[in-house]
């Protein structure tokens, strides 16, 4: 079963980044954006590793606020979820 589990988590982190990344590519060539709420989204159903991957590889929404608060805010309550499960 842990292994399911961490096979998902690594394809949906491979998802974030190439959304990331497609957004990035969209932004550059002066297409239609992915919505902020879908790579939210993405980093909310464990793709949070991912976006911050992708946002240092690609240079992407370092500086959008408050996406990048929101985004700390997921990364630090997923943290906080998973110390919690194993302490108890």
């Amino acid at each position: 079963m842990l292994q399911y589990a961490l096979c998902a988590l690594l394809m949906i982190n491979i998802w974030t980044v190439y959304r990331f990344w497609d957004d990035k590519a969209r932004a550059v060539n002066g297409r239609r954006r992915i919505p902020e709420a879908d790579l939210l989204g993405l980093a909310v159903m464990g793709g949070s590793p991912g976006a911050f991957l992708a946002r240092h590889l690609f240079r992407h929404k370092t500086r959008k606020e408050p996406f990048s608060t929101y985004l700390q805010v997921i990364f630090t309550l997923q943290i906080g979820a998973l110390v919690g499960y194993f302490l108890l």
